[in-house]
């Protein structure tokens, strides 16, 4: 399906980044389309690392465990998390078409970031339907 996002829509999903993600102490909030493109991206200011190469990066890791869900009999896995020694990535998939990174460190509770995740997956949903 094709979307087409005006300045107010791209506002509005920034908006929700910022407060659901940013306030709650994530370093780096990004949300991608599956061929890899950044819609929208928010860091705390510290990030140092190439968001264009990891949006790439993670549309093709996605589509890689899309394609193992399959082998399994998946229809689709629609989170992935990756934890590290100090960075952790979290991906959820909204809608068929777009992936929302997080990376965060040990100071944010998983539970609670994935809680946020399901609100901002809905309010996201909902800009791009309007």
């Amino acid at each position: 399906m094709e979307y087409t996002l005006g300045q107010e829509h791209l506002e509005n999903i920034e908006r929700i980044l910022q407060k659901d993600f940013m306030e709650l102490g994530v370093h780096c909030v990004v949300l991608i389309d599956m061929a890899g493109n950044v819609i929208a991206s928010l860091d705390n200011g510290d990030m140092t690392q190439d968001i264009y190469s990891l949006a790439a990066l993670a549309a093709g890791n996605f589509g890689a465990v899309s394609a193992m869900a399959k082998i399994v009999g998946e229809e689709d896995f629609s989170l992935l998390f990756h934890k590290g020694e100090k960075e952790n990535i979290h991906f959820s998939k909204i809608m068929d078409d777009f992936l929302l990174i997080s990376i965060f460190g040990k100071e944010t509770s998983l539970g609670f970031l994935r809680l946020k995740v399901a609100e901002a997956n809905e309010k996201i949903k909902k800009i791009f339907r309007s």
